[in-house]
């Protein structure tokens, strides 16, 4: 195994809640709006230090996307998602986009946040389509 080269960012700072490897700014969230199976969940422009999973077919709430799951370079932990394609013409603006489920991840302020009971079992997606 070779040595683990990681991004330092600065700023407001999400990152992850079990390493605390820095994810994402505060300033690269596009949306707070969107919701996953552990409960709220942020659009990012651009996320670092993770690394994805295999393409597969997910049917969400605004319809079927392509996505890859996003792994914590640090720990392995899933973290997220990347869309990488998106079917329905309103929903193109999430290709090449990033979720990070709030559940898995440390906000700015270093707060965690907790699985709501009403979180879904289904699905994943913005709750505003």
């Amino acid at each position: 195994m070779g040595r683990l080269f990681l991004i330092t960012l600065e700023g407001n700072i999400y990152s992850c809640k079990h390493c605390q490897t820095h994810f994402a700014l505060a300033e690269d969230i596009l949306s707070k709006s969107f919701h996953s199976r552990h409960g709220k969940a942020y659009l990012f422009k651009k996320v670092v230090n993770v690394t994805v999973g295999e393409k597969e077919e997910r049917m969400m709430m605004t319809g079927m996307h392509t996505v890859v799951d996003i792994f914590c370079v640090g720990c392995g932990s899933i973290v997220g998602w990347k869309y990488e394609a998106a079917y329905e013409k309103s929903q193109k603006y999430k290709e090449g986009k990033f979720i990070l489920e709030r559940f898995k991840v440390s906000g700015p302020d270093g707060s965690n946040y907790m699985v709501s009971p009403e979180a879904q079992v289904g699905g994943s997606d913005v709750d505003d389509a």
